[in-house]
């Protein structure tokens, strides 16, 4: 248990770091450690809840989480998450899409960050036409959140900067909430498809985990503030994904 604490811990300080609550990591770490994998969205997600929560708040307090449009995401992916927590897979199917999806956050984290041109107003040109269609991808994203116990704004944040959607700062807030919101609800429809015992377990594993990443969260948050680039930390933290990743694609 110790050294998965500490991976934990690790894994939560460097998503938190980058405005991410990890819960893709969380989970593929527990299916390395031979945890059963009906048990594993119920931690990742709660997980995800204890790291994102600060940042969310955080975010909400600067004022600069857009909320008409961060909620309208959130409305259409919660739905989505919870029916993911409620869908039962078979666990070669759930190792592989979430081994799939590690690659492509990994992806994601080492992609550079599209800013939107000074002068650039909300809508304008072709890009800000094709932002107008981003909350399509909400649904997707939601429903893949709650089934392999990921928050989904990992896969969110490159979209919207690639569209410009809004300023890095307001895209990181709307994906910390999308994250926060999604994990609640998938982990709502895990619970109630996974029952008292699958509850039980998870709760049994859980707590030494969630100390983990809180104290984790708490530190990513602050060398993001004072110390470390953000290139840096998002380098090593998609090298991590992809570590993590192509591990678990290869014990398929």
């Amino acid at each position: 248990m110790v050294p998965l604490a500490i991976a934990f811990l690790v894994t939560a300080l460097l998503y938190a770091s980058v405005g991410f609550g990890g819960g893709s990591t969380y989970t593929a770490l527990l299916a390395l450690a031979e945890v059963d994998y009906r048990v594993l969205p119920l931690l990742s997600l709660a997980c995800n809840l204890v790291v994102v929560a600060g940042s969310t708040v955080r975010f909400a307090r600067a004022r600069v989480t857009p909320w008409g449009r961060a909620l309208l995401l959130t409305a259409i992916a919660a739905p989505a998450a919870f029916l993911g927590g409620l869908t039962p897979i078979a666990k070669q199917g759930f190792l592989a899409l979430l081994g799939t999806s590690l690659l492509f956050t990994a992806l994601t984290m080492m992609l550079p960050v599209a800013k939107r041109p000074e002068g650039e107003g909300e809508g304008e040109g072709e890009r800000g036409r094709v932002a107008r269609y981003a909350p399509l991808a909400a649904l997707p994203l939601g429903y893949i959140s709650g089934l392999v116990g990921i928050g989904g704004g990992i896969f969110l944040a490159p979209l919207l900067h690639l569209v410009r959607w809004d300023s890095a700062r307001a895209i990181a807030a709307t994906a910390s909430l999308f994250i926060l919101v999604n994990s609640l609800f998938g982990l709502a429809g895990q619970v109630l498809k996974g029952g008292e015992g699958r509850f039980a377990a998870a709760v049994d594993l859980g707590l030494p985990l969630l100390i983990a990443v809180a104290i984790g969260g708490q530190i990513g948050s602050l060398l993001a503030l004072r110390y470390l680039p953000q290139r840096w930390i998002r380098w090593g933290t998609g090298a991590l994904t992809a570590f993590v990743g192509g591990r678990l694609l290869l014990n398929l």
